[in-house]
């Protein structure tokens, strides 16, 4: 039996850890969870999201700009955060509107789709 999501992860380029912390921990606020030490030599790092981790990993060879896959963060103020984004000049994509949604999209600075979505009532 599947008892529930225990981890996402998504990827960015070998050598691209520090880009990937400034944007993921100061631009995005998320908390770094430190990897365990049998992992640490393999690059990447991995971050905190509610009460789920993502793991970024490194990995080179392939274009994140021609995928769908995508993790979704929901958040309580979809406002401020297309704001936030904007003043790092990240494009805001609008997406296709979801009944009891309200939902925009973005690729990081690495390629990965982002979706932030917010629940309203």
């Amino acid at each position: 039996m599947i008892l529930g999501v225990h981890h996402v992860q998504i990827t960015i380029p070998k050598g691209t850890e520090d880009a990937g912390k400034r944007f993921y921990c100061e631009v995005l606020g998320l908390q770094e969870v430190e990897k365990p030490d049998s992992l640490k030599g393999r690059g990447g790092f991995w971050i905190n999201v509610g009460d789920r981790d993502v793991h970024i990993g490194t990995e080179d060879g392939f274009d994140r700009l021609t995928t769908k896959a995508h993790i979704a963060y929901e958040v309580k103020d979809i406002g401020f955060w297309r704001n936030r984004l904007s003043e790092e000049d990240i494009k805001i994509i609008e997406a296709v509107s979801i009944p009891g949604f309200d939902r925009f999209e973005f690729r990081d600075p690495f390629g990965n789709r982002v979706e932030i979505i917010q629940r309203i009532d």
